[in-house]
């Protein structure tokens, strides 16, 4: 047999174990770059998952938070007409029981009552000035308009008014810094309440 043909298939092992030394060596060397790098890998996601956390969002295990309006007081909302307005003795004394209506001229205050107990008010008015007053006595409600009348005698807006003496007289919504012509003005809030509580026929006391 010829040197050739003996020593062949040694020299072909032969690569072939090289190739496989040298893989071996590289993928050592890999994995250990890998395991040195891991810790900052796993460091570096950490802080990314915390990234997308809003810093207030509360604990997963912490107690859900009750509603406002479960904790706070409801607000006490003030009645009718409630301005914190108080009349004196004298003052209620003047209008008698039997009126559903009552209005001050001198202290430019109205109110509602029922069998002498006030049921609205009192409220701030504005009534007629010197050259036309107001005219003071016991009358009672002639008839009512909606919220869109226009006066006959002056050609304004008087919303809600409720009348109840000769010539027009009447409880409306209107100016409180300006005379009325005789009338007596309110607040809007305060006319549509008249306007809805004094039924035709209800006595009214000016005084």
């Amino acid at each position: 047999m010829s040197h050739r043909a003996r020593t062949g298939p040694v020299a072909w092992l032969a690569v072939p174990a090289t190739v496989v030394l040298a893989a071996a060596a590289w993928l050592a060397v890999s994995a250990s770059t890998r395991a040195a790098d891991a810790p900052a890998r796993g460091a570096d996601a950490l802080q990314a998952r915390a990234a997308d956390v809003p810093p207030s969002a509360p604990a997963a295990t912490s107690a859900p938070a009750r509603s406002l309006a479960a904790t706070s007081p409801s607000p006490k909302l003030p009645g009718p007409g409630a301005k914190g307005i108080a009349l004196s003795p004298r003052e209620r004394a003047r209008c008698a029981s039997t009126a559903s209506a009552c209005a001050d001229l001198t202290a430019h205050l109205t109110w509602l009552q029922a069998d002498g107990r006030i049921t609205y008010g009192p409220v701030r008015m504005e009534p007629g000035g010197a050259s036309e007053p107001t005219p003071r006595g016991v009358f009672h409600v002639a008839w009512k308009a909606g919220p869109h009348y226009i006066s006959t005698s002056y050609g304004v807006p008087i919303p809600y008014a409720v009348f109840f003496a000769a010539g027009g007289v009447a409880f409306h919504e209107g100016s409180l810094s300006t005379s009325s012509h005789g009338c007596i003005h309110l607040t809007m809030g305060a006319a549509r309440y008249y306007n809805q509580h004094l039924p035709v026929g209800a006595e009214v006391e000016v005084f």
